[in-house]
């Protein structure tokens, strides 16, 4: 399945496609090089949108819940990255402790975590589910919508409170599903004796998109220059504003000041290259946090000095209550890609430093310029089969999906390497690495 790309295929995306095409020995080498002096993410996921001008990664989710929207065919590949994540932390490991979403029912999350344990015992381990809610004080069935079940099980500290487990079940490995969106709880702190993936700064009690931001501002230089195209055509502006509470009107003005200098950033770059049939804008969204929740569109300055009391309090608030003080001001990427009309953007997922496949996230009710991951979005599994790493390079530009997926997967592990980069500069105890 490879969604048809509204804007004619010529042009700036084309030449980026060739470019990549052609230089994929030194893109290789180079990354290779790269995870020989940075550690990746256990997992990641990273959303994009391909603007026929432009493709960038517009968010990049540590704690990657759509593993059940990959293509089944991608299963293998899946195992094979999950082999070579588990062999650096734990070698000898013979147990896997997988703590999901606190409150997360959801049918198809729930599913996720099937598929996660699925992958896991594939490589050859034992794996148990745990859960942070104090409300889980013993074995608990969960229904699958397929009819199966999985069990959840109260977490349990060891006598000498050096190592977390389940009663009964002593694991090498523990791995986070769950965003700590909430906060960091105790019984997750001092943990010095198990690999706990990913860490703690990884969840959105202490990171910042700000700080992977700026990390993916050098890689996507460094890519450039490699490469030799304009590192916008893969990287979005970016601003951010402190100390803003939208609810009161604080800080608006740093607001303002940001999206009047972005907007005119971009419309210098549309000039540069004769981009005439999109008028710029920008997205405003909270620091940290995810689920899509606290997003806007923003086409003038003068929309946020019209916010309506509800608009200021969706934006104000985020995943477990949160409330927003730090705004991020991205630059809008329009996605032109659809699927049976309806608005298209890719995700790509990877385990370690390998592509394990993806999905375009697809809503029928959302505009090109709107966020996608809201109620009612729908995800078709991406088809990057085994093919995906082996380009065609006798093919035109824009027509073979092989070629369109290798670039989605280059894109996507730039954003990669920008999280390993973010994770080394916000760890607490730096002398690990």
């Amino acid at each position: 399945m490879v969604p048809h790309l509204v804007t004619a295929l010529t042009g700036p995306l084309l030449d980026l496609e060739e470019k990549i095409l052609a230089a994929t020995p030194a893109i290789e080498r180079w990354f290779r090089l790269e995870w020989q002096e940075h550690t990746p993410p256990f997992y990641c996921s990273v959303d994009m949108r391909n603007a026929g001008y432009k493709l960038a990664p517009v968010d990049t989710n540590l704690f990657p819940g759509g593993f059940n929207n990959l293509a089944t065919e991608m299963l293998p590949l899946s195992v094979q990255a999950a082999m070579a994540a588990i062999d650096k932390y734990c070698p000898d490991a013979r147990n896997l402790l997988l703590i999901p979403e606190v409150r997360e029912r959801h049918p198809l999350y729930l599913q996720n975590v099937a598929r996660l344990m699925q992958i896991f015992r594939q490589t050859g381990l034992h794996v148990r589910l745990g859960s942070l809610s104090p409300e889980i004080t013993q074995p608990t069935p969960l229904a699958l919508p397929d009819g199966n079940m999985l069990v959840i099980e109260p977490l349990v500290r060891s006598a000498n409170g050096r190592r977390l487990g389940l009663k009964d079940f002593d694991p090498c490995t523990i791995l986070l599903n769950n965003d700590l969106s909430a906060g960091i709880p105790e019984i997750l702190q001092n943990i010095h004796e198990q690999s706990l993936l990913p860490p703690l700064h990884a969840g959105w009690a202490l990171r910042r998109k700000s700080n992977h931001l700026a990390a993916y501002d050098e890689v996507a230089k460094k890519f450039g220059k490699l490469i030799g195209v304009d590192p916008w055509m893969l990287n979005p502006f970016h601003a951010k504003c402190g100390e803003v509470n939208l609810r009161t009107g604080e800080g608006e003005d740093c607001l303002i000041a940001n999206i009047d200098t972005l907007l005119a950033k971009i419309k210098k770059k549309y000039k540069e290259y004769g981009i005439k049939e999109h008028k710029p804008f920008v997205i405003i969204k909270p620091d940290a946090g995810t689920y899509g929740t606290g997003i806007l569109t923003i086409k003038d300055s003068a929309e946020i000095k019209a916010l309506t009391p509800a608009q200021r309090e969706r934006l104000s608030v985020v995943k477990d209550g949160k409330v927003v003080s730090d705004i991020i001001i991205q630059e809008g990427v329009p996605t032109f890609e659809s699927i049976k009309d309806a608005v298209a953007e890719p995700v790509v997922y990877m385990i370690d430093r390998y592509v394990v496949g993806g999905f375009y996230r697809v809503h029928a009710e959302k505009g090109v310029d709107q966020n996608l991951n809201a109620p009612g979005s729908q995800y078709v599994p991406l088809a990057f089969a085994q093919q995906h790493a082996v380009p065609d390079l006798k093919a035109k530009p824009g027509t073979a999906a092989p070629n369109r997926f290798y670039v989605y997967g280059v894109v996507a592990r730039l954003a990669l390497l920008a999280a390993s980069l973010e994770m080394e500069r916000t760890d607490p105890n730096p002398e690990v690495y």
